[in-house]
């Protein structure tokens, strides 16, 4: 099953082009869903208009220099390795997730607009590869971590429409597999109706997340280099005296210095 290529068997039927004119208008859906997303939230402008205010709150002047080492270090650990999650099976689900999704995406295209050679199998076994990591990640995610699930004692099966993004890329890796395995009509319409969700749903889900979580991982640390604090008053020292004999301190004042941390050290089953 691994090495053969579902789009190739059913090409007889139906066209590459046809395909290929529903890639284009996938991409088209993502776009225009993210543009419109971002005007209806107005996320854009709100971005813009904190990262304006940081810069009249900095403290100090960020070179050109500093500024490539903090686009690096966010494309590296809280793009590439997803560094912001702490919890390890959060993460490589995450991971898992991600490059799931991206070679499972990038694979389908190419297959599609530039199918590969009869007998030639990598492509597709880097196609199947994609899914099985998709499938793997995002169901271990909605089964096992969602915080609803873990924490608040929520069923698995509770859906909310915020769940949407999750349970596309669910049904898609899925069904890609099944019709890969089983073939027949079926399979492969739900394939495709879940993969027009999953593309189509931009301005309802969480898909664009993708596009401005890197964006917000570089802000986070260009405004801890600047100083600028997201535009909030700088955090008291208690290590410090006139922090440490505040009125809103004083009950704190012989407290260890790092209190509070014990919420990391305990599950959070307690609910």
């Amino acid at each position: 099953m691994i090495t053969t290529n579902p789009f190739a068997e059913i090409s007889a039927t139906i066209s590459p082009e046809v395909m290929q004119y529903y890639i284009i208008a996938m991409v088209i859906l993502v776009v225009g869903g993210t543009v419109i997303d971002m005007w209806h939230k107005k996320s854009a402008k709100y971005f813009f208009e904190n990262a304006k205010k940081a810069q009249e709150n900095a403290t100090r002047t960020v070179d050109g220099g500093e500024k490539v080492s903090i686009a690096i270090k966010t494309a590296v650990e809280d793009v590439a390795l997803s560094g912001e999650f702490c919890n390890t099976k959060r993460r490589i689900a995450h991971l898992l997730t991600m490059y799931g999704f991206v070679i499972f995406v990038a694979a389908t295209a190419i297959m599609i607009f530039n199918p590969p050679a009869e007998g030639d199998t990598m492509l597709p076994q880097i196609w199947h590869i994609g899914a099985i990591m998709l499938a793997v990640g995002s169901w271990w995610f909605w089964l096992f971590i969602r915080v609803d699930v873990v924490a608040e004692g929520n069923k698995w099966y509770n859906i909310e429409p915020m769940d949407l993004f999750s349970l596309s890329l669910m049904a898609t890796s899925a069904f890609a597999l099944l019709w890969s395995y089983a073939g027949g009509w079926v399979l492969f319409g739900l394939f495709i109706a879940s993969s027009t969700v999953l593309f189509g749903g931009v301005l309802w889900s969480k898909f664009a997340h993708m596009f401005f979580k890197p964006a917000a991982a570089y802000n986070k640390r260009m405004i801890k280099a600047d100083g600028s604090n997201e535009n909030l008053p700088q955090p008291a020292d208690r290590q410090d005296p006139a922090d440490r004999d505040r009125h809103s301190m004083e009950l704190l004042k012989d407290a260890p210095l790092d209190m509070g941390l014990g919420i990391k050290r305990e599950a959070p089953r307690h609910y």
